[in-house]
């Protein structure tokens, strides 16, 4: 029988860098068995697809394998790369190949090439219960062991930011050591900033009338998130705006508000629940408070851009916990 030829390339492809690094660290040490020696890591601007192809090329030195990585290889346009489409149709069995995704739409034919001899490996963590699913497992590899509230508080903590857990970790298992378990007053020490979180956490605590909760998590978008105000509003007027296309419609459940709206069911859903407790007066309201605030930004008044966004979110948020009652 013939022996199956070893993976020769993987493609590690995600929009947060750091993620992508650490995704990177841990596949050439896997690849290398631990020896550094055996890695060659290129990268910087003066980087060609020629120094890539006589990397590739080059046998091992003291190493089984020598482990080759390429960063950002969507700077390279498709013509510059076929000498390294052409290494993969023939690849040295004794290198492995890593790139990695950044500096523009990488070519479709390097990865059709790849695919073929390796891997595509996504490093995205991606949203609600699969980015749960990726903490879980990230925290079960983990050096150290965080019981349930000290897990629930990072996830909360880190928000959009997931970048920094590995570093987290590696922090908290050198203060305590390998193996050791981390409660919620351990782990507070190491938390830093809290990190930015995604849109629907501001509009789902508007929603809920929670106006403590809303103002926190607009702080988070604009400080942590580096979102600008006017980037807040947008989304704040999305979300009303939805439920104003709702009116009238007569719409009953969330397929038909999501076919009207074009979106998933689940936020057509959300939409559609909050226009009827709101009802047409109070998302009318809404709707004003929203361009006041929106002529604010735009120089309407001295007042500092987060004041008036403050000012704006706690008004929705009491309009949502007014309507209630």
């Amino acid at each position: 029988m013939t022996a199956k030829a070893p993976v020769a390339a993987w493609y590690v492809k995600g929009d947060d860098p750091a993620l992508v690094g650490e995704e990177v660290r841990r596949l050439t040490r896997e690849l290398s068995s631990g020896d550094a020696t055996a890695v060659e890591d290129l990268s910087g601007e003066e980087l060609d697809v020629a120094a890539i192809v006589d990397a590739c090329r080059t046998p091992p030195f003291l190493a089984e394998r020598r482990v080759v990585v390429a960063r950002e290889i969507g700077r390279f346009r498709t013509e510059a790369l076929e000498p390294l489409i052409e290494w993969l149709a023939d690849p040295l069995p004794t290198t492995a190949l890593v790139l990695t995704s950044g500096g523009g739409q990488v070519s479709q034919r390097l990865l059709g090439a790849l695919r073929k001899v390796g891997h595509v490996v996504d490093a995205t963590v991606g949203t609600g219960k699969a980015r749960g699913q990726w903490l879980a497992s990230q925290l079960q590899r983990a050096q150290v062991r965080l019981d349930p509230p000290a897990a629930r508080l990072v996830g909360e903590h880190l928000g959009e930011d997931v970048g920094r857990l590995t570093n987290l970790l590696e922090s908290l298992a050198a203060a305590y050591g390998d193996g050791a378990r981390v409660g919620t007053e351990e782990l507070g020490p190491f938390l830093g900033q809290a990190g930015g979180v995604a849109p629907w956490e501001l509009t789902d605590a508007i929603d809920r009338g929670d106006t403590e909760g809303a103002l926190t998590q607009l702080h988070r978008m604009v400080e942590a998130g580096e979102r600008h105000p006017l980037v807040v509003m947008s989304t704040l007027h999305r979300h009303y705006a939805n439920m104003l296309r709702l009116d009238g419609t007569g719409v009953a459940d969330e397929r038909g508000a999501a076919k009207v709206l074009g979106m998933a069911p689940f936020p057509a859903k959300k939409s559609l629940g909050q226009a009827r407790r709101l009802g047409f007066a109070g998302v009318s309201r809404a709707i004003e408070l929203l361009a006041k605030a929106d002529l604010d930004l735009r120089g309407a008044t001295a007042c500092p851009e987060i004041l008036v966004m403050e000012v704006l979110v706690a008004r929705l948020s009491r309009l949502g916990s007014g309507r209630r009652r």
